[in-house]
C-alpha cells in the first residue's frame, strides 16, 4: 500500500428528507455527480432502494447511464444492486450493456438488499436474501466472463445460458460486495475475488471490524485461488467539512435530525438507537461521522489507515445534513485539501517553495547583480554614443 495512491469517491445511497420534491432530487443528485467529476473525485457508487421514502433511487443503472453522458472521467458503480430482487441473467445482461455504454467506467457493486421492507413487498423472506445473493453471484460472475451457465434454484433457472455480448471490460467489469459488520460479504467477495466495500464509522470498534473482515476476506480469497489486494478495499464514512469545526457543526443542524429519525425508525441496523435525543452529539461522539475541518478529516483518515492495516479507497457517504450550498462547499474543501494531501499533489510544490526560500538570498543577490550589470552596460553605451 505504501506505493499506491489512496483514491477517493462517494457513496450516494442517497439520503433525502421526506419533504422535498423527488423530481428535483434526481436532478440534484445528477448535478452532484457532475460536480464531483469536475473536482477530480475518482468514483461514485449509487444505491438501490424501493421503500422507506428516504433513499430515492430505485434503479442505479439508469442513473449511471444518465450520469455517464454528463461526465468525463469519474467511474460509476451500483452501490449496490440487491441481487435477490432480479433474475441473474437479466441483471448480468443489463450490466454488460452499461459496461459498453460507459466505455468501461461502470462498476458493479452487489449486496443482499439493505431494507427488509423492500424484500417484503416482493414476497421475499429477508432471512433468505444472503443465501439468494450467493446463488445469484455464482451465476452472474461466469456470465459476465462469457461462460455458459446452467443452474436451478427455488427462485431462478438458467438453461445453458450465455450473454449475447462480451463484456467491454475484460475479463469483466470491476465488482465489489458490500458489508457492514457481518462477515458474510467478506466471505462472498473472497470466494469470487471481488472487491470489498465496507460501510461504517471511524470509531475503534469500526476499525477493528474492518480489520477483522479484511482478514476473513484474505483467507477466503486464498482458499479460492485469488489474491487479496487492498487497493480494492473501500471504506465509506459519513463526513461534513467546513472552514471551522464550529461552522461544520452549525451546518448540519439543517438536516441531521431528519436523517437521524430515518436511521432510528426505518434502517434495520439502527445506526441511531432509540432514545438518542441529540443526533449531532451522537454521531460525532461515537465516531459515526467526521464533522470538522479538512485537517480533522486528514487526521481521521490517517488513523483509519493505521487501524485497519490500509485500504485503497475512501468513500464520502452522501447526505443532506447541510443545505445545498454548504454541502457543495464540503465536497470542494475535501477535493482542495484532503485529496491532494494523500495523493502527493502538493509535495512537489512545497519542496520547490522550500528550496527557493532557502536560496532566496543567493538568488536575490544574483538578480540584483544582473540588473546592476545591465544598467552599467547601458550607461557605458550611452557615454560612448553607441546606445
Amino acid at each position: 500500500m505504501s506505493d499506491t495512491l489512496l483514491r477517493f469517491g462517494v457513496f450516494l445511497a442517497p439520503f433525502h428528507a421526506l419533504n422535498e420534491n423527488p423530481t428535483l432530487l434526481f436532478e440534484r443528485d445528477l448535478e452532484l455527480i457532475m460536480l464531483l467529476d469536475r473536482l477530480g473525485y475518482d468514483e461514485a457508487w449509487i444505491g438501490e432502494h424501493h421503500s422507506g421514502g428516504f433513499e430515492t433511487i430505485a434503479a442505479p443503472e439508469i442513473f449511471i447511464a444518465a450520469a455517464a453522458r454528463e461526465t468525463r472521467r469519474i467511474r460509476l458503480g451500483t452501490g449496490v444492486k440487491s441481487l435477490p430482487y432480479t433474475h441473474p441473467f437479466m441483471l448480468a445482461d443489463a450490466m454488460v450493456q452499461l459496461d459498453h455504454m460507459t466505455r468501461g467506467r461502470a462498476m458493479f457493486g452487489v449486496g443482499p438488499g439493505a431494507l427488509p421492507s423492500d424484500a417484503s413487498q416482493m414476497g421475499i423472506d429477508a432471512r433468505q436474501t444472503r443465501r439468494m445473493m450467493h446463488e445469484a453471484l455464482d451465476a452472474i460472475v461466469p456470465l459476465l466472463e462469457g461462460q455458459r451457465v446452467s443452474a436451478r434454484t427455488d427462485w431462478f433457472t438458467l438453461d445453458n445460458a450465455r450473454l449475447q455480448h462480451a463484456s467491454f471490460t475484460r475479463p469483466r467489469m470491476e465488482m465489489a460486495v458490500t458489508t457492514i459488520r457481518s462477515p458474510a460479504g467478506a466471505l462472498l467477495a473472497g470466494r469470487h475475488g471481488l472487491g470489498l466495500l465496507s460501510l461504517g464509522g471511524h470509531s475503534d470498534d469500526a476499525l477493528a471490524a474492518y480489520a477483522a473482515n479484511w482478514g476473513i476476506y484474505e483467507e477466503a480469497a486464498a482458499a479460492n485461488g485469488h489474491t487479496a489486494d487492498r487497493r480494492n478495499f473501500r471504506i465509506a464514512v459519513q463526513m461534513h467539512l467546513a472552514d471551522t469545526r464550529e461552522q461544520a457543526l452549525e451546518d448540519i443542524r439543517f438536516g441531521v435530525d431528519a436523517w437521524g429519525g430515518y436511521a432510528r425508525d426505518v434502517l434495520p441496523n439502527m445506526p441511531v438507537p432509540k432514545g438518542v435525543t441529540d443526533v449531532r452529539e451522537f454521531i460525532t461522539g461515537t465516531g459515526r461521522a467526521i464533522v470538522g475541518t479538512p485537517d480533522d478529516v486528514v487526521q481521521a483518515i490517517e488513523r483509519m489507515q493505521a487501524g485497519t492495516g490500509g485500504f485503497g479507497v475512501v468513500l464520502f457517504m452522501c447526505h443532506d445534513w447541510a443545505d445545498w450550498d454548504a454541502t457543495r462547499r464540503s465536497y470542494e474543501l475535501f477535493a482542495r485539501h484532503v485529496i491532494p494531501h494523500f495523493q502527493g499533489q502538493v509535495d512537489g510544490r512545497q519542496t520547490s517553495y522550500d528550496v527557493a526560500a532557502a536560496r532566496q538570498p543567493e538568488f536575490h543577490a544574483a538578480a540584483r547583480d544582473g540588473v546592476a550589470a545591465a544598467k552599467a552596460a547601458y550607461d557605458d553605451k550611452r557615454k560612448r554614443g553607441t546606445g
